[in-house]
């Protein structure tokens, strides 16, 4: 089965003890044994932990960019936006990421990965905010607000007092998206 484990399927695993243990789970061992793998299969695709790691943050980076172009398929911004926070309030693992990669953005790889990824999805929902007729401050700071409650909900998940809701989806679309007062 080793033979047969390509860079991606080290960077998928990667990724997924990322958001189980934050950038030091990301270890050759542990992934090894979670994908039935020998420490060889490792070094036959990556020449260290390192490029283990920046193959796993490319790879979380890739999967905002596919996200997005799926939703460019939305013609309608509201419709856009409500696709989107279903989406990212049902994927634990995705926020999982998001929360342990700021909180490890110290490190310089992982923090200019998560800044730039971040401030991708903050301009891509800005971008719909302002489809939707709000000033380009305003769609800003309501982003950041929206963003903020997406981190916050990340991190209480983490001591599991976190959850979503259609009714808090509901709130959150009604407050990014309502008119200015």
């Amino acid at each position: 089965m080793t033979s047969r484990l390509s860079a991606d399927d080290w960077a998928a695993a990667a990724l997924d003890a990322l958001a189980d243990g934050g950038v030091p789970a990301v270890a050759v061992e542990p992934i090894a044994l979670r994908l039935g793998a020998t420490k060889g299969s490792f070094y036959w695709h990556f020449r260290n932990r390192q490029a283990l790691v920046e193959a796993a943050l490319a790879r979380w980076a890739q999967q905002t960019e596919d996200t997005i172009e799926r939703l460019d398929q939305i013609v309608d911004p509201e419709a856009r936006m409500r696709t989107l926070l279903e989406g990212v309030m049902a994927d634990t693992t995705d926020a999982a990421i998001s929360f342990r990669l700021i909180s490890a953005a110290d490190d310089s790889a992982v923090g200019e990965t998560a800044r730039r990824v971040t401030e991708r999805r903050l301009a891509y929902l800005q971008a719909a905010l302002e489809e939707l007729g709000l000033s380009p401050e305003l769609a800003r700071r309501r982003v950041l607000a929206g963003y903020g409650a997406y981190l916050g909900l990340a991190a209480l998940r983490r001591i599991g007092a976190g959850s979503t809701s259609a009714d808090f989806i509901d709130q959150l679309m009604s407050d990014l998206t309502r008119p200015p007062s």
